[in-house]
């Protein structure tokens, strides 16, 4: 190979290095999620990702009623989550298309959709694809949703660009993603036990994102009219081995490319400090999951748009706010008359 072609292979693969940092394996989650739809019970744990796409689908139902969403497509379906809070409501949509990078969701997914009384009127597709991956026709969609799948995406600006472009102008875009104020019990359990143990602190759980990261990702991806809010939903169990038991069932195992190993003393001292630092009366342990939501829509004219500076109609002298001080506004303001 002649030397300039190796200098331009060698800067191509910087330049893809540089487009973002491998956090995720998403060999090994894809694995998780294949692993945990082929557990014949799994659908008992799946009650958090069924209870926040219930509450993400439900933001449609503050939207006019005049909106209609005939094209929806579900990214990171898993076993029908979206579908199932779909179907509970009435949104227009006349066909669903499912992706997920794990074969063995769609199928789990499929399976409950044929026998789901009563059935979902609109027509429902699949296709296997990674959200990394993430390939849809220009302006082809009328909704967009996905639900807890963002936050184990290495490259998330890159994936909401592909969303937004796949989005009709004046589609609309639902995500759900876990925060990093998530299980923050558990991470400090690890803390507290790797200190002990090891003098020092390793790598055990995922990093999440920020409320702002997540507001500031719609702006910079182009979305219009961007709204994110954000709740903690506080779940309690038994003991910290139900709790791990619960999330690899349901496939949210961790899965960063840089990871510790976890020794079984290592579980037992974190278990030991979960009680210890958070249990109750009763020995029961609470985990936190915050849970970051967003709505982003496709720009059209039609939407609201900020007005150019210098067009106000009253100034800041008028309302009586040029006078605002660290008491507040001038209590003897009169509205002018």
């Amino acid at each position: 190979m002649l030397p300039s072609a190796i200098a331009l292979r060698h800067a191509d693969a910087m330049r893809t290095s540089r487009r973002f940092v491998h956090i995720f394996d998403r060999a090994l989650k894809r694995h998780h999620r294949e692993r945990a739809a082929l557990d014949p019970g799994h659908e008992q744990y799946n009650y958090l990702r069924d209870e926040v796409a219930s509450r993400l689908v439900e933001r449609l139902d503050d939207i006019d009623a005049s909106y209609a969403f005939p094209r929806a497509v579900d990214i990171g379906a898993g076993t029908g989550h979206v579908r199932r809070a779909l179907a509970r409501g009435e949104y227009g949509v006349e066909s669903l298309l499912e992706l997920d990078g794990a074969a063995a969701m769609l199928a789990s997914s499929a399976a409950d959709a044929s026998s789901a009384e009563p059935r979902p009127e609109f027509a429902l597709a699949q296709q296997q694809m990674d959200e990394e991956e993430l390939e849809l026709e220009p302006e082809s969609c009328d909704l967009i949703v996905s639900s807890m799948a963002l936050q184990w995406v290495n490259d998330p600006p890159r994936f909401l660009k592909r969303v937004r472009r796949a989005l009709k102008p004046n589609g609309l875009f639902l995500g759900a993603m876990l925060g990093g104020e998530t299980l923050t019990e558990m991470r400090s359990a690890f803390v507290l036990a790797d200190l002990e143990r090891a003098g020092g602190v390793a790598q055990r759980m995922s990093p999440l994102a920020s409320v702002t990261d997540a507001g500031a990702l719609l702006q910079a991806s182009g979305f219009a009219l961007p709204m994110v809010d954000t709740e903690i939903i506080t779940i309690t169990y038994p003991d910290a081995w139900t709790l791990w038991h619960h999330l690899r069932a349901a496939g949210d195992s961790q899965a960063t490319a840089q990871r510790s190993a976890v020794t079984q003393s290592s579980l037992l001292a974190a278990a030991s400090a979960y009680r210890e630092c958070y249990g109750d009366a009763d020995g029961n342990i609470q985990a936190s999951f915050q849970v970051i939501y967003f709505i982003g829509w496709s720009p059209h004219e039609s939407q609201q748009v900020p007005l150019q500076r210098g067009t106000a109609s009253a100034s800041l002298k008028d309302l009586g706010l040029d006078k605002l001080d660290k008491g507040g506004a001038d209590p003897n303001w009169k509205p002018p008359e």
